[in-house]
């Protein structure tokens, strides 16, 4: 199976985002696909603000985007745009870092008005980068991910249908197996 890269560029410690995308790879996990995270807030500041190409954990970093065949990237949205934090990682990745490589752009956000910064903000910068294929992305309310009393990730039905749909199209365009071949099988 594929080779999996999950990017959580939130700068939130509690970041539904970070948590959604670990959701994700457990589907992802469960068709047989390897997947490591990468929470870009655990970079070094120093690092990434001072644009350190040589930094150790940039090198690392670009490796790991180098060593995956699919790379998943959320983001909440903020201003109508992709998190700085994540932009500050992706300058810092070289121009074709996403060469040959199929990606999955993810957001949540607090309102519907920014549904298109998936499309507006992040696909042209993901786009400029080289990816074979870039699956259109999936934008979750705010309010449609919360944190049960026992702490499991819950999301609202129709969000998790539809974000389990776009899941098992990323599997797929990866060569995985999706849930339904997987329970077959």
């Amino acid at each position: 199976m594929a080779t999996i890269l999950s990017v959580s560029g939130s700068p939130s410690a509690t970041s539904r985002t970070a948590r959604l995308l670990e959701h994700l790879d457990e589907r992802l996990r469960g068709q047989g696909h390897d997947v490591t995270s990468l929470q870009v807030r655990t970079l070094p500041a120093d690092a990434l603000l001072g644009a350190e190409f040589g930094h150790p954990a940039i090198v690392e970093a670009v490796a790991r985007f180098q060593r995956a065949d699919g790379i998943v990237i959320g983001t909440p949205v903020y201003k109508a745009a992709y998190s700085g934090l994540l932009k500050s990682l992706l300058d810092l990745l070289p121009q074709y870092a996403l060469a040959g490589k199929t990606v999955l752009p993810l957001a949540t956000g607090g309102t519907t008005a920014h549904v298109l910064a998936l499309d507006y903000a992040l696909r042209p910068v993901l786009n400029s980068m080289g990816p074979h294929h870039i699956l259109p992305g999936w934008f979750t309310l705010d309010r449609d991910v919360t944190v049960g009393e026992d702490g499991e990730l819950v999301v609202a039905d129709a969000s998790a249908e539809a974000l389990a749909e776009v899941t098992d199209r990323f599997s797929a365009a990866l060569g995985g197996r999706t849930v339904a071949l997987a329970q077959a099988g």
